[in-house]
């Protein structure tokens, strides 16, 4: 199985995190985003959509992160990453995907590298794009960590005891806001749960900092 994915990239992140949980070997293949080598030629001949994670399993590859969550869940599902009950499953997609359609996607660096180059907003400016949109997302997502809490959940994770598609996409997402130096303040529970996460091995073992790309100085 081979990864194609970038150390930094949150979506490449939560197939690193899922794929740790889930013990997982696969091959690292780095694709630097910063020089746009996901545009190259010889990269979208493999990806079209010219983005990271790319998932290459044999003849069968697979490029948008969330797709991926599931094939792993359905090829191997041990251990589940969603729950099995009908309700507490779609809760913890509801929060996986509060972060993967409504923050992630206008806050990639596709978007603010046009911001920047076509639109020529001002490094402050895509700053406060960036903290708004941290803010309008995790302030979803705190309440419903609070919601999930009301009815009687308990745990260190987004939901429950274990780990979840929740955790694999609050992780990375609240990494980000803590390295654009966004105020998190307002999200205690998130806060939470990202400081249990990233005290995990298969958490650690996903950091951007511990991926071969990453810059060793």
């Amino acid at each position: 199985m081979d990864l194609y994915n970038y150390f930094y990239s949150s979506t490449s992140y939560r197939v690193r995190i899922a794929l740790a949980l889930k013990g997982v070997d696969f091959h690292y293949i780095p694709v630097n985003l910063r020089t746009l080598e996901q545009r190259s030629d010889a990269f979208l001949q493999r990806n079209p959509a010219g983005g990271v994670p790319l998932l290459v399993e044999g003849d069968f590859s697979l490029s948008q992160s969330m797709a991926i969550l599931d094939y792993l869940e359905q090829t191997q599902p041990s251990p589940a990453l969603l729950p099995k009950d009908v309700q507490a499953r779609a809760r913890v997609m509801e929060l996986g995907f509060a972060v993967a359609c409504d923050i992630h996607p206008i806050n990639n660096q596709r978007v603010l590298r046009y911001l920047q180059s076509e639109l020529g907003v001002s490094d402050a400016q895509k700053q406060a794009w960036y903290a708004h949109w941290i803010a309008e997302g995790l302030m979803a997502v705190e309440q419903l960590l609070a919601n999930e809490r009301a009815r009687g959940g308990v745990g260190p994770y987004a939901f429950g005891t274990q780990p979840t598609w929740a955790d694999c996409c609050l992780v990375p997402q609240f990494a980000n806001a803590l390295r654009m130096q966004c105020d998190v303040s307002a999200y205690p529970l998130a806060q939470a749960v990202y400081d249990h996460c990233i005290a995990q091995a298969a958490f650690a073992q996903a950091a951007p900092m511990a991926q071969p790309d990453a810059p060793q100085s």
